[in-house]
């Protein structure tokens, strides 16, 4: 294949994008470059993400194997333990099943979208 592509953004679905983009604003440290009702976006060093709303837009139910799991993003921290505490005072909640062991941990955006927080690798 001859074809490269470069990947522009992300976009994701969503109930609230404001919202959405300004809890991963707060989580990524990026800064919201668009917010508005029907579309948001965030970015930094020439990568975004876009947010945009859905109407009817329900979230995936966790962990529940059979409902269609859209995506999730894994964020690496320094701190695990600190991270999942800021991010839960953002709005972020924490499900009781928890596959990752001390891997990572599975939290719930604002809108109910899971992510991960993995500890960054050393070295």
């Amino acid at each position: 294949m001859t074809v490269h592509a470069d990947l522009a953004m992300v976009n994701l679905d969503s109930s609230d994008p404001a919202a959405h983009a300004a809890f991963y604003s707060r989580a990524l440290g990026w800064e919201v470059t668009h917010s508005q009702a029907e579309y948001a976006m965030i970015s930094a060093d020439g990568t975004s993400i876009g947010f945009g709303l859905v109407a009817g837009y329900a979230p995936p139910a966790w962990p529940d194997e059979t409902a269609g799991k859209r995506y999730h993003l894994d964020l690496y921290v320094d701190d695990v333990t600190v991270a999942e505490k800021e991010l839960l005072a953002a709005g972020a909640t924490k499900p009781d099943f928890q596959p990752g062991g001390e891997r990572w941990t599975v939290l719930l955006d604002p809108i109910g979208q899971p992510f991960c927080i993995c500890p960054r690798p050393q070295g």
